[in-house]
C-alpha cells in the first residue's frame, strides 16, 4: 500500500458513525497490561525520495559476500526468464483462483506444477503449495495422525537429523493437539539414523519422519527406515531437498511400498535467497491419502463443449472458514513462488536439473577436499553427503566465522547451538554457482583465520 488515504476528517466521520470517541476505543477489550508501549526508536516519517535513499543504503550494507551457508537456504543459478515471466502482471497480481472460469491461466500453471512435483517425488498427488518447508512438515505430521487410524498414540518419531528449525516449527504447531514429537538420536560417527539401532519394539506410533539428505547433508538409509516404520504400521513422512531428487531415489520408491507423504521447501527451484525469503512449501502424497491433504489441488476437466479446462478440486470451502472442520488452518500458499518454480523447472528440464544436482555434488566434494587439506580441519562424519558437509575445526567456530566475515566470506553455519555435543563443528555448502577460485579464496581465508 503506497499511502494511507484517510484524512483526519475521514477518520472522525467514521468514528462518529459507529459512536466511538477514538480508534483506541475499538480495542478497549484488550487489557492494558497486554498493550505494547509507544515505539521508542522509530524515526520520523520520510518522503519518497528519502525512503528510496535509505533503502539503497541499507541494501548496500548487505554487499555481495562469498556465501557458503546452506542449512536449508541455497544459492542457485536462476535463468533470467524465470522472474521476467513471474513478475508479469498476469501472474504477479493474480489472487486465489476461486472463480475458475476467470483464472484459467493461473490454474493451468498450478496444474503443471503439480504434475512436475509428482514426477520429481515419485508420488501420486501434489497440492499447489504450502507456506514454507517447516510448516509443510507440521502439516504432514497433522495429516499423518489423521490418516493413520490404526495408531491411537499420536506419537510421531522425528530424528534429530531433521532441520532444527523445522522441528521447532512443527512442535509449535502440533503440540496443542496432543501430538508428541519424539526425537530419535543419530549415530555420532555417521551423522545418520542407524537402522540397526532402532528399537525392536517401538510401541504404537503414527509416523516416522525421514530427511533426505538430512540437516548435515548426510544421506539416510531411507529404504531400511521406510520398511521399519511400515512394518510397525506407521506412515512415513519424507522431508526432501527437491534438487537432490534429480539424482537420488524419489520418496515414492523408498523401501518396499514408498513413503506416504513427501514435503519440503521449494526455495531451490527458482527462488533467490533475498535476505531470508519468501520461500514455499510443497507436499505430495499417495492417492489413498489425498482427501486428508491440506491445501488446494487443481484438476483438469472438460466443459459442456468438450474443451479442456481447469478447476479447484477436492477442497471444501470450510478449509478457509470453519476452523475445527478444516484440514489446515494455514491457508496461505505461495502462488508467486510456485509460478517461479514451475517456470524454472520448465526451462531447466529433467536433464538440466540433474546437471544442477551433479554440479552441486561435485562442488561440495571439491570444497571439502580444499578445506580438509588445512591443518586440523577434518570431516565430522564418514557417510556420503549431498549439497553440504559438516567439518570439525581446531578453533572456536564463532570466532572463525567472524574473521571470515571480515574478509567478506560467509563461511558456513555453526552447529554449536543446535548440536553442542559436536563441539567446534561447521556446516558448509557448495552449489553449481561456485567455482574453483571461490574454493581457493575460502580455503586461504580459513587457513589465515585458524592460524590467527
Amino acid at each position: 500500500m503506497p499511502f494511507i488515504p484517510h484524512t483526519q476528517a475521514d477518520v472522525s466521520a467514521m468514528l462518529d458513525a459507529i459512536g466511538a470517541r477514538s480508534i483506541d476505543d475499538l480495542f478497549d477489550e484488550i487489557p492494558a497490561a497486554l498493550r505494547s508501549a509507544a515505539l521508542q526508536h522509530v524515526p520520523e516519517g520520510m518522503n519518497e525520495m528519502q525512503v528510496g535513499r535509505l533503502m539503497r543504503a541499507r541494501a548496500d550494507q548487505d554487499g555481495t559476500p562469498l556465501c557458503f551457508i546452506g542449512a536449508g537456504a541455497y544459492m542457485h543459478h536462476i535463468p533470467a526468464a524465470v522472474w521476467e515471466l513471474t513478475t508479469r502482471g498476469e501472474f504477479y497480481t493474480a489472487y486465489t483462483p476461486y472463480q475458475a472460469e476467470a483464472s484459467q491461466g493461473t490454474l493451468q500453471l498450478l496444474y503443471e506444477y503439480q504434475t512436475m512435483m509428482t514426477s520429481l517425488t515419485g508420488m501420486d498427488v501434489s497440492n499447489a503449495s504450502m507456506y514454507d518447508g517447516a510448516s509443510s512438515l507440521a502439516e504432514a505430521v497433522l495429516m499423518a495422525v489423521r490418516v493413520n487410524r490404526t495408531s491411537k498414540s499420536k506419537r510421531v518419531l522425528v530424528p534429530r537429523t531433521v532441520h532444527p528449525l523445522y522441528r521447532k516449527v512443527a512442535q509449535a504447531i502440533v503440540k496443542n493437539q496432543g501430538i508428541v514429537l519424539e526425537e530419535l538420536d543419530y549415530d555420532r560417527a555417521g551423522g545418520f539414523i542407524d537402522p540397526a539401532a532402532l528399537p525392536k519394539e517401538p510401541g504404537d506410533f503414527a509416523a516416522l519422519v525421514i530427511p533426505q539428505p538430512n540437516f548435515f547433508g548426510v544421506l539416510e538409509e531411507v529404504d531400511a527406515l521406510t520398511d521399519w516404520a511400515q512394518q510397525h504400521k506407521a506412515l512415513v513422512i519424507a522431508v526432501v531437498n527437491p534438487t537432490s531428487l534429480a539424482m537420488l531415489k524419489p520418496p515414492g520408491q523408498w523401501g518396499t511400498r514408498g513413503a506416504d507423504i513427501a514435503c519440503g521447501d521449494g526455495q531451490p527451484l527458482g527462488a533467490p535467497l533475498s535476505s531470508g525469503g519468501p520461500y514455499f512449501g510443497f507436499m505430495c502424497c499417495k492417492q489413498e491419502h489425498v482427501r486428508q491433504m491440506p491445501g488446494r489441488i487443481i484438476g483438469r476437466t472438460v466443459d459442456l463443449d468438450g474443451k479442456p479446462g481447469f478447476a479447484l478440486t477436492l477442497q471444501a470451502r470450510e478449509q478457509h472458514i470453519r476452523r475445527s472442520k478444516a484440514t489446515s488452518n494455514i491457508c496461505t500458499n505461495q502462488g508467486l513462488l510456485v509460478t517461479a518454480a514451475t517456470i524454472y523447472m520448465s526451462l531447466v528440464g529433467a536433464e538440466g536439473l540433474e546437471r544442477v544436482a551433479a554440479a552441486c555434488h561435485a562442488n561440495t566434494r571439491a570444497l571439502t577436499g580444499k578445506l580438509c587439506a588445512l591443518p586440523g580441519v577434518t570431516p565430522l562424519f564418514d557417510r556420503p553427503v549431498f549439497h553440504e558437509t559438516a567439518l570439525r575445526l581446531p578453533s572456536p567456530v564463532s570466532a572463525v566465522l567472524d574473521k571470515l566475515a571480515a574478509q567478506n566470506i560467509l563461511g558456513g553455519y555453526s552447529l554449536h547451538d543446535d548440536y553442542p555435543e559436536l563441539g567446534d563443528a561447521l556446516l558448509v555448502c557448495a552449489t553449481e554457482v561456485h567455482a574453483n577460485e571461490d574454493f581457493e579464496s575460502f580455503a586461504s581465508s580459513l587457513n589465515a583465520a585458524l592460524r590467527r
